[in-house]
């Protein structure tokens, strides 16, 4: 049932607009505030899915209010209520966070039509933190492990930046977990993650894949294309396996880094980006450099801050943790009942040495789940997990 919020001072006009609203849908819970002062206290106290808020109030203006509002309770869309003299200022409160504004006297079809619009904007974006939460528990970072305490600490301390982070760790230490945690810590976390693995891509077509095309550019361009670059404009482009990336594509990217602008293959034509770009490379890019393989200048430019991801050999206390984690998640993605770990098959699995590190472990613990006993013992390791 949608709870809403009136706050007016002048008594006819709060009594039309509950008696508007309450006609319109008796599920609405209705609750009103005679001045702004009276509101503010309201929201602090009380959970609501819409506020309707008079900007000209004595003791707090609506302008007050909603600046206070955003403060304590983001998602609540605020209708701002204006006088003819108001308008101005109406328009004003949008650019401070108010879903829209009306005029007084308040039209019936303007009213309900931008209640339902603001309800309805409520209930994306619960649904949408919903789905970051969903989105966060599949990168979550399990660990408390001195080793992995330092990288969260960094990650807390870089992602609120525009920064670029170079992350380096070998093969399944969870490279791109980092990357993702930094971007959902950030102040583009809204915006797009668009993830490129420059190994996985040939390089004939990394410069397409990352810059775009115009329509017959090369053989198979049969349309205009926008590249990653683009896609991630506002949000985070992560390159993966950065090492691997042609040296023609490295120009285009440092050119990218310095002008924010790229220009699509086939075409002279500048794009204008806002990226934030993270990279991540299992190979001694420092090696790379002396050898040819990798610009040095492009190096510093994405290695504003270096982040390590330690092996699991490194954060072995981790381990009974992570086997934990993963045995439930399994559990709920293979429909099965969740099983346990004996202790001293906890013990053994901790003594192995995991050169494929996290990925490693995942993919053993899944085995025993699938092929071990209710309770997974010592004997089962020795059977299906074997070193």
């Amino acid at each position: 049932m949608p709870k809403i919020l009136v706050i007016e001072d002048e008594s006819a006009i709060r009594r039309v607009l509950i008696k508007i609203l309450s006609e319109e849908n008796d599920t609405y819970e209705l609750e009103e505030a005679e001045d702004g002062l009276k509101g503010l206290e309201s929201l602090k106290n009380n959970e609501y899915d819409l506020v309707l808020c008079d900007i000209k109030m004595p003791k707090m203006d609506g302008v007050e209010v909603l600046v206070a509002a955003r403060k304590i309770k983001p998602e609540i869309p605020f209708i701002m209520i204006s006088g003819h003299g108001d308008l101005d200022t109406a328009v004003n409160t949008m650019r401070l966070g108010a879903f829209d504004y009306i005029s007084k006297p308040p039209d019936l079809n303007r009213l309900l039509t931008t209640v339902r619009n603001a309800l309805d904007r409520k209930e994306l974006v619960i649904e949408n933190k919903i789905l970051k939460k969903k989105v966060g528990k599949n990168h979550e970072m399990v660990g408390d492990s001195k080793e992995i305490t330092k990288v969260k600490d960094m990650i807390e301390k870089v992602a609120p930046t525009d920064a670029r982070v170079l992350i380096t760790g070998s093969n399944g230490t969870g490279k791109e977990l980092v990357a993702h945690w930094i971007h959902e810590k950030s102040q583009r976390s809204a915006s797009p993650f668009i993830e490129v693995n420059c190994a996985a891509i040939p390089s004939e077509l990394i410069e397409s894949e990352l810059f775009g095309h115009v329509k017959g550019a090369f053989t198979s361009a049969v349309r205009d294309r926008a590249g990653k670059f683009e896609a991630a404009n506002k949000g985070t482009l992560f390159l993966d396996e950065v090492g691997d990336m042609s040296l023609s594509a490295q120009a285009k990217v440092l050119r990218a880094l310095q002008e924010s602008k790229v220009s699509r293959v086939g075409t002279d034509k500048d794009v204008k980006v806002d990226v934030r770009v993270i990279a991540a490379t299992n190979k001694d890019l420092k090696k790379e450099i002396e050898e040819g393989n990798f610009r040095e200048d492009l190096y510093h430019r994405l290695a504003v801050i270096l982040i390590r991801v330690p092996s699991l050999n490194e954060r072995r206390e981790d381990i009974p943790l992570l086997i934990s984690h993963f045995a439930e998640k399994i559990a709920t993605e293979q429909g099965i009942a969740p099983k346990t770990f004996a202790n001293k098959a906890i013990e053994l699995l901790k003594s192995y040495d995991w050169t494929g590190n996290i990925r490693e472990l995942r993919n053993v613990v899944e085995r025993l789940i699938i092929l071990g006993g209710k309770e997974v013992s010592e004997a089962d390791v020795k059977l299906f997990a074997s070193k």
